[in-house]
């Protein structure tokens, strides 16, 4: 293998697939956490984004307060969030540490989170599938040869949305004792579980009151592509954001949007991509209170690096924050 494929392969398995888990069949895993206590729900049917485990993490006092509500956080990538056990790269978020100590000082409501393992092909089904048919068809063909490097059928996005709404949604107001409306449900995740992320709020802005984006894979395709003109690609996607705003139903006077990302390894490579981007959400009205996009100095694009900032967007997606 040369050089650049093998720096091409190791791309792919940071946005592609970043977080397998180490096990065969982690779907049979219960994480170990911390705090609080964990439900898992074994290989639920995803439809054509596949069949995925989910994880439920109920916070301290869930069992004792029995009749407490509690707001709920969908986040992808679940087998990321709390045991290394289930991890590639031994990293984790930390949600069942960083949750409590924010209760404990009073900057935050006890939250449910309820982690969806990662889709087998990972790439395909969080990439926003309306988004797709709004690029030229050269940045068409980089997008479907991203994740396995030949050409692929329909993505899957929007199945796994319905996924995450219909069946474990639905599932968990039904189960447990949450608060379901939309100024209490949050979504996030990071990478192409950003992207997701921000994709959800658009599609289901009267589901999700709020998405985090943490490191967003804005660029849609690789960022640090040889032979790709990423000032002229980012001018593209921007455009196709633009675009893309006008038919989605969210509102930044309604709903509350969070993007970030660092400055080191893949993280760096998205700049000249958000610096196109965000003067596009201001220009749709994307502004503080309801509306942060930060950048970290320093921050990697990994589990460690959102586990030391997972405080920032946590505390913006609580609107009724203590």
């Amino acid at each position: 293998m040369t050089r650049l494929k093998a720096l091409f392969a190791l791309l792919l398995s940071i946005v592609a697939g970043p977080a397998l888990a180490t096990t065969d069949d982690p779907s049979a895993m219960v994480p170990a956490v911390s705090e609080g206590r964990v439900v898992t729900w074994p290989s639920l049917d995803g439809g054509a984004a596949g069949r995925m485990t989910v994880w439920v993490w109920l916070p301290p006092g869930y069992d004792a307060r029995r009749g407490a509500r509690y707001p709920v956080l969908y986040m992808h990538d679940g087998q990321n969030l709390f045991d290394r056990r289930l991890t590639k790269f031994d990293q984790v978020w930390g949600l069942d540490q960083a949750i409590p100590r924010m209760v404990r000082q009073g900057d935050l409501r006890a939250w449910i989170v309820v982690g969806v393992q990662s889709p087998r092909s990972r790439y395909d089904s969080l990439f926003p599938a309306k988004l797709f048919p709004l690029l030229s068809p050269g940045f068409r063909k980089r997008v479907s040869e991203l994740d396995s490097g030949d050409p692929k059928g329909p993505l899957a996005g929007d199945d796994y949305l319905r996924f995450l709404v219909g069946q474990v949604k639905r599932r968990v107001d039904r189960e447990f004792r949450t608060l379901p409306g939309r100024e209490d449900t949050a979504v996030m995740g990071s990478s192409m579980g950003g992207l997701m992320s921000f994709y959800a709020l658009a599609e289901y802005p009267e589901v999700f009151g709020q998405a985090a984006c943490l490191s967003m894979h804005v660029a849609l395709a690789s960022p640090t592509e040889k032979g790709v003109d990423h000032a002229s690609a980012a001018v593209e996607v921007a455009d196709v954001f633009r675009r893309y705003l006008r038919q989605s139903r969210m509102r930044p006077g309604i709903n509350r949007l969070y993007i970030d990302h660092g400055s080191k390894t893949l993280d760096g490579s998205y700049g000249p991509y958000t610096d196109r981007l965000v003067p596009v959400l201001e220009a749709a009205g994307w502004r503080a209170p309801n509306f942060m996009f930060r950048t970290f100095s320093g921050a990697e694009h990994n589990e460690t690096a959102w586990r030391e900032r997972v405080d920032i967007p946590l505390a913006f997606l609580d609107r009724r924050d203590p």
